[in-house]
């Protein structure tokens, strides 16, 4: 059954990026097996010289050398908070979080899903030699979790996607604010105020309807830098473009103008020319935000994230490592911690009458986003790089996200098959809750 048409309009930004996530899940997968296969090969030598291999960057007397590791960990995964920050913004300001009972429900499924997995974390580890690992369990990895759903199909409401789209979103600020206030070293105070100066002049760019994108991308390069050698760590700069990125679009009279007064296109290589102006004219007249999210979106999916998972899923398991107590609260949060939390609390905030269920979800659907939402893959290996410095435990860590991530996506996937041929309990389900 289509769509109504009056809803296409608003729904397909949603249904773009469920479609392109989904891709990026099957991607990912595919370069995590590839990397920790990699790694535990004869071969692995060659993977860990090949992370460890130095490039620099020079510009006159200043040179900046990291390792391939930390230029993916560091410099691309910029690009990919810049994204998470627009896609933050755009939802706040016109899109799902910008209905108060649509954002209550997503923020407190979020809220519990971070805190509860941090706390049984803790539980295991607290006091510990792992006790800074607290928020690798609290991420959700939102390019697994839509690729799980569009495996599914229509087998799953369009609301449930939307609803998990926009709890990731809100997941992702919280490991945000979480990295920089808990995951930060000690601070350069002289390039923390150029990070602060720089941000300051995109602030006032946004401000003043400043729509080229390359005023943009020239004051992203100096903040991810400043905020590089500032002790923050670099990726919070693509955060902070983010929100300085005008969304409201230049004054559409001239471009009506321009499209009323535009002859009517001939034939031939002539209509071609005048129909690729047109396009252009249309693509200009969208907000700043839109175009730098259209833009980037493709180069985070097929080269960002990749190259993300190819310097960080390549574990090692021999020579003794494996499991261990943290993984087990890896395991726990994710597995356990992050359906409790993002199912209790959307409970509470449907029963309270702060929020309701998007439109064709019952609670069992709900139960099965929260098994996808323990899929940490992306944003949990991040927060393990930050979180450890030993290698043991870094294994550990990473080893705990990587089963976490597989098991919660085959317990939600299954068990969203399950409610799905089985509706009319899970009918009966919903109605039992709403009639407490």
């Amino acid at each position: 059954m289509s769509l109504p048409s009056v809803l296409k309009p608003a729904l397909t930004p949603f249904i773009r990026f469920v479609q392109n996530e989904a891709f990026a899940g099957v991607l990912l997968v595919c370069v995590a097996i590839f990397a920790f296969a990699w790694a535990n090969s004869p071969w692995a030598a060659n993977y860990f010289d090949l992370r460890s291999t130095y490039f620099k960057l020079t510009l006159g007397s200043s040179e900046l050398k990291l390792s391939l590791e930390h230029w993916a960990n560091d410099g691309l995964m910029a690009v990919f908070f810049l994204l998470v920050g627009l896609e933050i913004k755009r939802e706040l300001l016109i899109g799902e979080l910008a209905s108060r009972r649509k954002a209550t429900l997503a923020v407190a499924a979020a809220a519990g899903g971070m805190l509860l997995p941090a706390g049984l974390y803790a539980l295991v580890n607290g006091g510990g030699v792992g006790a800074s690992g607290w928020g690798v369990p609290m991420a959700t990895d939102i390019a697994f979790a839509l690729g799980v759903l569009a495996l599914l199909g229509s087998r799953v409401p369009l609301g449930l996607k939307i609803f998990l789209t926009a709890l990731a979103i809100v997941d992702d600020l919280g490991a945000v604010l979480v990295i920089a206030f808990f995951y930060t070293a000690g601070l350069n105070l002289a390039f923390l105020a150029l990070a602060a100066l720089t941000w300051g002049l995109a602030l006032f760019a946004g401000w003043r309807g400043l729509f080229s994108l390359k005023i943009y991308a020239v004051l992203g390069a100096f903040l991810w830098f400043f905020v590089l050698e500032s002790g923050l760590h670099a990726t919070l700069a693509g955060v902070l473009l983010a929100l300085a990125v005008p969304i409201r679009r230049p004054d559409p009279a001239g471009y009506l103008a321009s499209l009323n007064a535009a002859p009517r296109p001939t034939e031939g290589e002539e209509e071609e020319a005048r129909l690729l102006d047109l396009e252009d004219l249309l693509e200009r007249s969208q907000s700043p935000l839109h175009r730098l999210e259209h833009a980037i979106h493709p180069f985070v999916t097929y080269a960002v994230l990749p190259a993300f998972a190819l310097m960080n899923a390549g574990v090692a398991i021999g020579g003794g490592a494996g499991l261990g107590v943290v993984s087990l609260g890896v395991l726990l949060g994710l597995l356990l911690g992050k359906p409790l939390g993002v199912v209790g609390f959307a409970w509470l905030a449907v029963r309270f009458k702060l929020a309701s269920l998007p439109d064709r979800v019952h609670w069992g659907h709900m139960v099965g986003a929260g098994l996808l939402a323990g899929i940490g893959f992306t944003m949990s290996l991040f927060v393990s790089n930050l979180a450890f410095g030993n290698e043991a435990l870094l294994t550990q860590a990473k080893l705990g996200v990587l089963l976490a991530s597989v098991l919660a996506a085959v317990l939600g996937a299954g068990w969203l098959l399950v409610v799905s041929k089985s509706g009319v309990e899970g009918e009966a389900l919903d109605g039992a809750v709403s009639a407490e």
